[in-house]
């Protein structure tokens, strides 16, 4: 009875938050949609200034002035024709130093930013009690619901691949492209995100003494999903040492490198900087923007850029030598912060066929020298003076990396694709920091995955768990230790082994790579040759 009544609970819980959680998200979606943007005299000139546009504030004036538009995009319409008009005639009359380089929808968000009034735009509290607070409210409702907090110690499967959110069933397919939409209005669209920003202001302006605008809403919402589903994670592995350690390790993280000591900084006047990111993650730590302003500080400066080119020369060898790149990957990473907790649903997803892993190992090395080669060009021409390398505009260079590598596949495709893909597509196939903590890892480090080859029963579970995409269970059956380059040591395939059959270990060097102990082919299962006395082969 007392079980029936738990599980009555448990569903009411559930239903309610889901409830809570569609209306909360629902109207977020919908805000971009409910602007209404009109334009009166001065407002352009307002809105422009510093924006570097002073040629076109006056036809800009000119044209939006007195009109009324339902969407930003009709403004970026307006501006972008005569911003292409300007712009063309100036190249036709090789005047270069008179193009204005800012796109339209970067004038338009700020146009439409000074006179939104969208829905209760002048009322930001109760917007983000109607989006955040009951979408937060809802997520918890749910994570309590799952039945967790009463569960057996341990992680479980759970009927992951008996539900619609977690087995690419509908649920899946309509949280994938809605994650996909959000990404590509984020870095493509910034107009449509000015009705969102408003609900996030309140707290900009707290923190740092100035509206924050759509990174600022980004980094929040991050920093909101991070905290909430670290809740689910602590309830789910609660009984797992480690899987607790390193949750409220990429929250602390998250939370105070990457979200409120930045914005304190920037409160004080100071170059924001998050102190955990390290090139080439960091893509743009060389562009010569960033090195003139870190010059430009004085002490403060120089010390960010020592610390920088430290953490990238000394920091990084260091700690994967002594803990592998879980040091970073899963205990200090904001990309791998979000995968291990708003990902964690989606991690029995990742690809573990041979192909895949060959595909992995050329495109995240084609990202790395990607990364490499735009860093080398641009701090040449950051020295030299020049502006091209070898017939290249390095400009151009670090436009396509920002497109390719810094919008379209870490956000686009590396969180947009959790439902469908797994949650670690970005780490497995495109970070170039991963690439390079892996060379580390692979060939010298302390760390390794140990497999007792003798009491794994073949369940699967580790392999359908790793979200990296490795067979986990080939290694295990073979009593062969796991040091491959992609591991980022989370420890959930030890988690979920019902035998105790994985341990992660930091120890000596020596023996740390024992290529096949165990065979497994026609002749059933014997030991490796070169560990029977007198090279006997001897069956067990």
């Amino acid at each position: 009875m007392a079980s029936k009544n738990h599980r009555l609970v448990n569903t009411v819980l559930r239903s309610i938050g889901l409830a809570l959680l569609i209306a909360g998200v629902g109207l977020f979606t919908v805000l971009p949609f409910t602007g209404h943007y009109v334009f009166y005299q001065g407002d352009v000139a307002r809105a422009l200034q510093g924006a570097s546009v002073d040629p076109l504030v006056e036809e800009f004036s000119a044209s939006l002035d007195g009109n009324s538009f339902g969407s930003p995009l009709h403004v970026t319409a307006v501006v972008e024709d005569i911003l292409e008009s300007y712009n063309s005639a100036r190249r036709s009359a090789e005047e270069w130093d008179k193009v204005i380089y800012t796109d339209a929808h970067t004038l338009s968000t700020l146009l439409c930013t000074e006179v939104n009034a969208s829905f209760l735009s002048d009322q930001p509290g109760r917007l983000w009690l109607l989006t955040f607070g009951i979408s937060i409210l809802g997520g918890l409702m749910m994570i309590v619901g799952n039945g967790w907090h009463r569960a057996p110690n341990g992680m479980k499967n759970h009927g992951i691949y008996h539900q619609a959110a977690t087995s690419r069933g509908w649920v899946a397919w309509i949280v994938f492209p809605w994650l996909v939409v959000f990404y590509l209005v984020l870095y493509f669209r910034p107009e449509l995100t000015v009705s969102l920003t408003v609900i996030t202001d309140p707290i900009s302006r707290f923190l740092k003494g100035s509206d924050g605008g759509r990174w600022f809403l980004y980094g929040f919402m991050y920093t909101v999903v991070m905290v909430v589903m670290a809740v689910r994670m602590f309830l789910k592995y609660r009984g797992n040492r480690y899987q607790i350690f390193r949750t409220a390790s990429v929250l602390f993280f998250q939370v105070c490198f990457a979200f409120l000591i930045p914005e304190w900084m920037s409160r004080m006047g100071l170059p924001a900087q998050d102190f955990k990111n390290i090139w080439p993650l960091d893509y743009s730590f060389f562009f010569s923007w960033r090195l003139d302003a870190l010059l430009a500080e004085g002490t403060l400066g120089i010390f960010l850029l020592v610390w920088g080119l430290v953490l990238i020369v000394v920091g990084v060898p260091v700690m994967v030598y002594f803990f592998g790149k879980r040091w970073y990957c899963s205990w200090v990473c904001g990309c791998g912060g979000l995968a291990e907790t708003l990902g964690d649903p989606y991690r029995q997803h990742s690809d573990k066929s041979l192909g895949a892993w060959k595909f992995e190992r050329y495109l995240i090395h084609g990202v790395l020298v990607f990364a490499v080669v735009m860093t080398g060009m641009t701090l040449y021409t950051f020295l030299s003076g020049a502006s091209q390398v070898f017939f290249l505009d390095t400009w151009k260079l670090q436009s396509a990396y920002g497109f390719l590598v810094g919008a379209v596949f870490s956000g686009v495709i590396g969180t947009g694709f959790y439902p469908v893909l797994g949650s670690r597509v970005w780490c497995r196939f495109g970070c170039p920091l991963a690439a390079y903590l892996g060379f580390v890892q692979r060939f010298k480090s302390r760390f390794r995955i140990t497999t007792n080859g003798g009491h794994c029963i073949s369940c699967g579970n580790c392999s359908t768990h790793c979200e990296m995409g490795i067979d986990v269970r080939w290694y295990a059956q073979r009593g062969q230790n796991i040091v491959r380059s992609s591991c980022v040591g989370c420890g959930v395939c030890a988690a979920v082994c019902p035998r105790g059959v994985l341990k992660l270990e930091n120890g000596s060097e020596q023996g740390r790579i024992n290529d096949m102990p165990i065979l497994i082919g026609r002749e059933g299962v014997q030991l490796s040759p070169d560990l029977v006395p007198d090279n006997r082969t001897t069956n067990r």
